[in-house]
C-alpha cells in the first residue's frame, strides 16, 4: 500500500514557516523492504566455517547450562547428555544440524493488516524501534520512569510511521502493576496499532493470556492461530552460555503455538563475552544455536529467528558502548555465521549516549549500517534508544526515522531508463551555462522526485533564522507533538474490542497472573 507524504510535508513546514507551499504529490511505500546492498564480510569462509564448528564444540564438551527442569527433559529425550545436578545440557551436533534442517528458512508474520504482513527471511529489511527501556525522555518534561502514557504514545509514533514494520516494547509502563502489566500493553497494542506484535515471555500464565486476546482479537481458531504467526517475542541467554527458566519457557511456549521467537543473546565483548569479535560472536551462535535446538526439539519446524545483540564495553569504566567499530564488525561477522546456516536473523543499532546528540546520531548511525551492510533481516534498536537501552527519547525517535525513511529510499532502486536520462526532456532543452528548472522533466518530477524530510531544513541560514534558529531537537518536538495531536489509529472492531475488555476486567478480577522467574 503507498502511503502519500502530503500530511509529513504540510507537518514539517507548519511552525517553521508560515508562507505558503506547494502541496506535495509525492508517494512512498516503505512496506515489505528488501535490502538492496550486497552482504559485506569481516572474516574469510573458512575463519567463519571454524566459528561454527567451534560453537558446536562448545555445545558439545562445554555445554549449556539449563535452568528449567522440562527444557532439560526435552533435550534429554532427544539424545542429549543432561547431568541433573549441575543443570548442564551437553548437545550433540547430530542433534543441532537436525535442528537447523527444520527451522524455517522463511517465516510469514500475519500483521493486524494485511497490507502489514511481513516476510523474515534472509534478504527482507524490516525495522524496530528501541526496546526495553525503563526510562522514557523528552525535551518537555525530561528523563523520567516510563509511563503507560508514554507506552501509548510511542506506540502512535510506531503505528504513524511506515518505516517501521513491527512493534517493539520501546518502553516499560512502570505505573501499571506487573501481575497486570501484559494486559495494558496486549491491549494498547491491538488498539493503537496494525502492526506485527510483540509479546513478552514473562511464564506460561501471562503468554497464555496474550495469545489468548491476540486470536480472538483477530478473529482467528485456534488452529489458525497456530498455523501462522500472530506475534513474536524476544528470547534473551544470559551469557555466558546459561538458559534461565523464563526464557527456556518462552522458548517452548512460542514453538508450540507457533508464534515467533527471536533468539537474542546480549554478548558484550570483554565483560560477558571473549574480547575478540570472533570469541564473542562465537559465543553467541553456540547459544543461539541451543536455544534454536530447543523450539525444533518442541516443534519441528516452529518459527524461529537467528539473532545476535553484540558490542564491547568501555575498558575504563566497564560500561556498554554502541555504534563502535567492534560492534559493526560483530554484525557483519553474524552475518556471515546467518548465512552459513541460512536462517531470517536480527541485528541492532543503538546508543550510548545519554541525550539526543551529535554522539548518539553518530553511534545509532554506525550501528545501523553495520546490520544494512551485514544483510540483518531484523534491525532491532533503529529508533529512539538511549543510554545503552535505559532510555527511549522522543525526540530521537523522530531523527533516527528521518535515516530510515532515507534507507528505505534507496531499497527502491534507482532508474536509469530514456525518460529518467532525459536526452529530449532535459539535455536538448538547455544551452551551455543553462539551467534545467524549467525543463519538461524538471516540470514533471520536481514535485515528486526527492526525498522530502520530516526533520532536516535544507533552509540557507538567513531563512533558517527568520524561523526561529530551531536545531534538529527543537523541530523532532514539534514533529512528535504534532503526530500525537493526529495519529493514524488502524480500525477497530468496536465488538472484539469489547471482548477483549470483558476478557482483561475478568482475569484482573481473579488476580492476574505475576511474571515468572
Amino acid at each position: 500500500m503507498e502511503t502519500n507524504s502530503e500530511e509529513t510535508g504540510k507537518r514539517r513546514r507548519r511552525g517553521r514557516n508560515k508562507e505558503t507551499a506547494p502541496v506535495s504529490q509525492r508517494k512512498v511505500n516503505y512496506r515489505q523492504l528488501k535490502n538492496p546492498f550486497p552482504p559485506m564480510q569481516v572474516f574469510p569462509d573458512h575463519q567463519i566455517a571454524e566459528m561454527h564448528e567451534t560453537a558446536l564444540r562448545m555445545l558439545e564438551e562445554l555445554g549449556m547450562k539449563v535452568l528449567l527442569t522440562e527444557a532439560r527433559r526435552i533435550f534429554a529425550a532427544a539424545g542429549a547428555r543432561v547431568d541433573e545436578d549441575s543443570e548442564m545440557v551437553f548437545l550433540g551436533r547430530d542433534i543441532v544440524q537436525a535442528a537447523l534442517a527444520t527451522a524455517p528458512k522463511s517465516i510469514a508474520c500475519r500483521a493486524g493488516a494485511r497490507n502489514r504482513d511481513l516476510t523474515l527471511e534472509l534478504g527482507t529489511l524490516v525495522f524496530q524501534a528501541g526496546a526495553g527501556a525503563p526510562n522514557a525522555t523528552d525535551l518537555l518534561r525530561g528523563r523520567r520512569p516510563g509511563s503507560a502514557s508514554d507506552y501509548k504514545d510511542f506506540l502512535k509514533l510506531t503505528q504513524y510511521f511506515d518505516v517501521i514494520h513491527m512493534i517493539s516494547p520501546q518502553v516499560e509502563p512502570q505505573d501499571v502493576p506487573t501481575h497486570l502489566r501484559h494486559y495494558f500493553t496486549m491491549q494498547a497494542q491491538l488498539m493503537h496499532t496494525d502492526k506485527f506484535p510483540f509479546l513478552f515471555a514473562r511464564g506460561t500464565p501471562q503468554v497464555m493470556d496474550c495469545f489468548e486476546m491476540l486470536r480472538d482479537f483477530r478473529g482467528v481458531s485456534d488452529e489458525e492461530f497456530c498455523t501462522a504467526p500472530h506475534g513474536y517475542t524476544i528470547i534473551n541467554t544470559n551469557s555466558p552460555r546459561t538458559l534461565d527458566r523464563p526464557m527456556a519457557q518462552g522458548l517452548i511456549d512460542f514453538a508450540r503455538y507457533g508464534q515467533v521467537s527471536i533468539v537474542t543473546p546480549f554478548t558484550l565483548m570483554g565483560a560477558m563475552a571473549p574480547i575478540t569479535v570472533a570469541g564473542a560472536i562465537t559465543l553467541s551462535h553456540a547459544e543461539v544455536l541451543a536455544a534454536l535446538t530447543l523450539t525444533q526439539l518442541v516443534k519441528p519446524g516452529a518459527p524461529v529467528c537467528y539473532g545476535t545483540f553484540t558490542s564491547n564495553v568501555d575498558m575504563k569504566s566497564g560500561a556498554p558502548a554502541f555504534g563502535t567499530p567492534a560492534h559493526f564488525q560483530a554484525s557483519l561477522a553474524a552475518g556471515q555465521l546467518a548465512r552459513l546456516v541460512g536462517l531470517p536473523w536480527r541485528s541492532a543499532a543503538g546508543s550510548a549516549s545519554n541525550i539526543n546528540d551529535v554522539q548518539a546520531a553518530n553511534e545509532n548511525q554506525f550501528g545501523l549500517w553495520g546490520c544494512l551492510m551485514a544483510g540483518a533481516s531484523v534491525v532491532i534498536h533503529a529508533a529512539g534508544w538511549l543510554e545503552g537501552g535505559l532510555s527511549v527519547s522522543y525526540e530521537k525517535f523522530i531523527c533516527d526515522v528521518e535515516v530510515l525513511q532515507m534507507v528505505a529510499e534507496l531499497c527502491a532502486g534507482a532508474q536509469a531508463g530514456s525518460d529518467e536520462i532525459g536526452f529530449d526532456s532535459a539535455m536538448t532543452q538547455v544551452d551551455p551555462q543553462g539551467h534545467f528548472f524549467a525543463t519538461p522533466q524538471t516540470m514533471q518530477r520536481y514535485n515528486t522526485e526527492f526525498y522530502e524530510p520530516v526533520v532536516h531544513d535544507y533552509a540557507n541560514f538567513g531563512t533558517w533564522r527568520e524561523r526561529g534558529e530551531q536545531d534538529a531537537n527543537q523541530r523532532a518536538t514539534q514533529v512528535w507533538k504534532d503526530v500525537l495531536a493526529n495519529p493514524k489509529p488502524p480500525q477497530v472492531d468496536e465488538d472484539r474490542a469489547g471482548a477483549l475488555q470483558d476478557f482483561i476486567a475478568r482475569r484482573t478480577q481473579e488476580g492476574g497472573a505475576a511474571p515468572e522467574s
